[in-house]
């Protein structure tokens, strides 16, 4: 288990905008279509704004219409957790980053195959580095 996961608050509120603070740490989330990677067609990593871990390629992105960034599938597995989010009076499935526990967004059945997943995430939660999609 990474030692980030057992950092203070303190310590995420020195690191992080008030704006990734209120999403990576307290599960906030960005308002529809106002992201800055909604519509970012450019080849490259997304990578957690916390921590700087991969988290998606931009061969997995696409265009859901949902108002959010949307992948079909993480860069690794391993590299997310799945939570049941049982906000606003029903049943999600918040994705979090398994390097330094920082919610990013959620997944939902909806999605383009072959995967059928939609992994809407806040744009504020990543970074992008433009370039080889390989780690």
């Amino acid at each position: 288990m990474s030692d980030l996961k057992n950092k203070p608050e303190s310590y995420w509120r020195e690191k992080l905008t008030p704006e990734q603070f209120n999403i990576l740490r307290e599960a906030g989330t960005e308002r529809p279509f106002t992201g800055e990677y909604c519509d970012t067609e450019a080849t490259g990593v997304y990578r957690c704004a916390a921590c700087n871990a991969p988290i998606f390629e931009s061969g997995a992105k696409f265009h859901s219409g949902c108002g959010w960034p949307s992948f079909s599938a993480p860069h690794d597995p391993d590299g997310l957790d799945e939570v049941e989010d049982l906000s606003f009076g029903r049943r999600r499935t918040e994705i979090r980053c398994a390097n330094c526990d920082s919610h990013l967004g959620h997944v939902f059945n909806d999605g383009p195959p072959p995967t059928g997943l939609r992994y809407c995430i806040n744009s504020v939660a990543m970074t992008f580095e433009e370039g080889d999609a390989e780690e």
